[in-house]
C-alpha cells in the first residue's frame, strides 16, 4: 500500500528536451558579463586552468574570469566520466558537471541569488577531490544545502536506496543528474514558485527511473525486493521532512545503513 501511494504522487509527465540537453551538455557557454557578487568570486580551478584562462580566443573572449573558470573545470571533468574510471569517479564527475550546469544557468541569467556560486563551489570541491584521488573522502549521501529543501521526498527516497544498494555502479551519471535537478527544483520552487520547479522535477524523476531500470536489469529478484524495501524505509524517513510551504532551509539527510 505504502509503495502504491508513493508512485502515486510521482508525476509521470514527459521531460522537456531542451532541459535534458542542459544537463547532457558537456559545456555551456555564457556571453553575459557577470555581476559584481560573481566576479568577486576566484575559482581555484585557476591552479590548473591557466592557460584557459588567459586565453584570448573567441571561445573566451567575452567571458569573465570566472566563466572561464567553470568552462574549464567542465573540460577537466571529462577524464573522469570516461568507462575506464571508477563508478564512484564517474558519479562525481557527473555531478560537478551538473553543478556547473546550474551555475552558467545562473551565471546567464544575472542571478543575484548566492546559489550559483555555491554550485560552481561544490563542483570545484568534486574537481579537487578527483585531481588529488581523494574522491573517497567525499560522503555520497550529501546534505540538501540551506537554500534548497526535502521536496517529492518518493524521489529523494529511491535516489538514497540506490545509492545504499551500490546503484552508482549501474547508473552514475544518472544519478549524479537527478540529485541535482533535486535540488535545484527546490531551489527554484523557493525563489519564484512552483511553476520553476516542475520542469526540473520531471527531469530527476526521469533520470531515476533510468537509473533503477538499469539497477534492476543487473540484479536479481531478491536483491530488487531489498531495493524497494530500502525505498520504502527512506519514504517513511523523509515524508515527515517534507516541506509543503516553498521555505528553503536546507536537509541533513541521515543515512539508514
Amino acid at each position: 500500500m505504502l509503495y502504491s501511494a508513493i508512485k502515486a504522487i510521482t508525476y509521470k509527465q514527459p521531460i522537456y528536451t531542451a532541459l535534458s540537453a542542459v544537463l547532457l551538455l558537456a559545456t555551456a557557454s555564457s556571453a553575459v558579463a557577470a555581476d559584481s557578487h560573481t566576479q568577486a568570486t576566484t575559482l581555484q580551478a585557476n591552479d590548473y586552468c591557466d592557460s584557459e584562462l588567459q586565453s584570448e580566443t573567441p571561445a573566451y573572449k567575452y567571458q569573465s574570469t570566472h566563466q572561464r573558470a567553470m568552462q574549464c573545470m567542465l573540460t577537466q571533468l571529462k577524464e573522469y566520466q570516461q568507462k575506464s574510471m571508477s563508478a564512484r569517479q564517474q558519479y562525481f564527475a557527473y555531478k560537478a558537471q551538473a553543478w556547473l550546469t546550474y551555475a552558467i544557468h545562473q551565471d546567464s541569467m544575472n542571478s543575484r541569488s548566492t546559489a550559483g556560486l555555491q554550485a560552481a563551489q561544490f563542483a570545484e570541491t568534486i574537481l579537487h577531490a578527483l585531481k588529488n584521488d581523494t574522491i573517497q573522502d567525499i560522503s555520497l549521501h550529501q546534505d540538501i544545502p540551506s537554500n534548497s529543501a526535502l521536496m517529492r521526498p518518493d524521489l529523494w527516497a529511491t535516489l538514497s536506496a540506490l545509492k545504499d544498494s551500490d546503484g552508482i555502479t549501474s547508473a552514475p551519471r544518472e544519478l549524479a543528474f537527478s540529485e541535482v535537478s533535486l535540488i535545484w527544483a527546490a531551489t527554484n520552487q523557493c525563489e519564484r514558485g512552483w511553476r520553476e520547479s516542475g520542469s526540473h522535477f520531471r527531469m530527476a524523476d526521469r533520470w531515476l527511473e533510468q537509473a533503477r531500470e538499469a539497477y534492476v536489469n543487473a540484479n536479481d529478484s531478491q536483491t530488487n525486493v531489498a531495493l524497494q524495501n530500502l525505498i520504502v524505509s527512506y519514504y517513511e524517513q523523509y515524508a515527515p521532512l517534507d516541506t509543503s510551504t516553498d521555505i528553503c532551509r536546507g536537509q541533513v539527510l541521515t543515512p539508514i545503513r
